[in-house]
C-alpha cells in the first residue's frame, strides 16, 4: 500500500464534481470503503482473525490501483483526490481503535491482547490529522506538498504491525506461534517510531518551503 499523502501532479490537474468522477478508480476507492467496514464489523465480532487479517491485506493493497488507473488514463478528479486519502486513514485509523478495544479480550475463553496501546492509536490518527492540516494549507499557498519516502515506509509499517497484530490474536493452534506476540509489538512499536519520524521530516520541509517566502 501506498501512502496516503498522495503527491500533487503539477502536470495533471483533477476535473471538477461532474459525472466523470463516476469512474473506476472513484469506484474502487469506494470499494475499498466498503471492505473496511466489513472488517471493522469482523473485528468487532471477534474470531475471525485469519478472515480479518487476510480482509485488510487485501483492502490496503487496492489502494495503489485506483491511483495507477487514474494517472495512467486521466482520470483524476476532485472527488479522488478527496475521498482516497480520507479511506486510507479510515482503514488504518479505525482498525487500530478497534484493535485497542481487543486488547486484553476474551477469545474462546482465553485472554488475548492485541499489543495495541492508547499511545499508538493517538500518535497514529494525530499524526495523520496534523499532516493532512499542513498539506491543505500548503496547498493553498500553491506549495508542492507531495509524498515523501517517509510517509510511505510508514504506511508499509503501519500495515504489517497491523497485520501481524490481527493474526496473533487468534487462539488456532495453527497461528499459535511463540515468537508472533513479540515480534507483533516490536512491528507495533517500530511502526510508532517511524509514524513519528514522518511526521517530523513533513515538518521539517513545510518549514523550508514556508521560509521560501
Amino acid at each position: 500500500m501506498t501512502d496516503s499523502d498522495r503527491p500533487t501532479s503539477a502536470q495533471q490537474q483533477p476535473s471538477g464534481l461532474g459525472r466523470e468522477s463516476l469512474n473506476l478508480p472513484n469506484l474502487i476507492t469506494v470499494s475499498r470503503f466498503v471492505l473496511a467496514l466489513v472488517l471493522f464489523g469482523l473485528i468487532d465480532v471477534g474470531g475471525y482473525w485469519i478472515a480479518s487479517a487476510g480482509l485488510f491485506v487485501f483492502a490496503v493493497s487496492t489502494d495503489w490501483l485506483d491511483g495507477y488507473l487514474a494517472r495512467k488514463y486521466g482520470q483524476v478528479t476532485v472527488l479522488g483526490r478527496i475521498l482516497d486519502p480520507f479511506v486510507d486513514k479510515i482503514i488504518v485509523g479505525g482498525t487500530f481503535l478497534f484493535l485497542l478495544d481487543k486488547n486484553g479480550a476474551v477469545e474462546s475463553g482465553t485472554i488475548v491482547h492485541s499489543g495495541v496501546t492508547a499511545w499508538m492509536v493517538i500518535v497514529v490518527i494525530g499524526r495523520e490529522m496534523f499532516v493532512s492540516s499542513l498539506r491543505g494549507f500548503l496547498e493553498q499557498q500553491g506549495k508542492d506538498f507531495s509524498a515523501s519516502f517517509s510517509g510511505k515506509a510508514k504506511m508499509m509499517l503501519q500495515c504489517v504491525a497491523v497485520t501481524a497484530s490481527l493474526l496473533s490474536l487468534s487462539v488456532s493452534a495453527r497461528l499459535h506461534w511463540s515468537w508472533l506476540p513479540m515480534t507483533r509489538d516490536v512491528l507495533l512499536w517500530a511502526a510508532v517510531g517511524v509514524t513519528v519520524w514522518s511526521g517530523l521530516i513533513y515538518v521539517r520541509r513545510a518549514v523550508v518551503l514556508l521560509r521560501e517566502d
